[in-house]
């Protein structure tokens, strides 16, 4: 069984500060187990990129993967919101709010996350706890 038909994937840009916030907070609320996460930057996710034909230099956006289809930027945080526990999927109403709309406000925090909310020098390196909700070699 391939790795995306057994978790929803969530690549994320592993120095961002603000990325690194949505995934602590992906983690704190995935009670059911449903996704594994991975930064772009990582060795393990270069796979998950050649497969799916995502350019390996595209760092500006989350991207959400479950099963055979890939979601980008607002698309992508929506789906995650609808998987989550608790009143999350509640958000997915923003849907029926075209991509075009959506999209720009996205690409604008996106621009200016380093600036806003820094950056690190190497990308996150999960704790102990944390080490299950990462992708490794082993989900492959």
């Amino acid at each position: 069984m391939r790795v995306q038909d057994k978790f929803m994937l969530v690549l994320f840009d592993g120095v961002c500060n603000l990325c690194n916030t949505a995934i602590d907070f992906i983690i704190s609320r995935d009670k059911k187990e449903r996704f594994k996460i991975a930064a772009l930057q990582d060795e393990v996710t270069k796979k998950l990129l050649e497969e799916f034909q995502i350019n390996n230099d595209y760092l500006d956006s989350l991207v959400f993967i479950h099963r055979d289809v890939v979601f980008y930027k607002s698309r992508a945080a929506l789906e995650i919101a609808r998987n989550l526990g608790g009143l999350w999927p509640v958000m997915y109403i923003f849907i029926i709010i075209p991509s075009f709309i959506r999209d720009p406000l996205y690409d604008w925090i996106a621009r200016n996350r380093y600036k806003w909310f820094g950056k690190k020098e190497t990308c996150r390196l999960p704790t102990d706890l944390e080490k299950r909700k990462f992708l490794s070699l082993e989900d492959f």
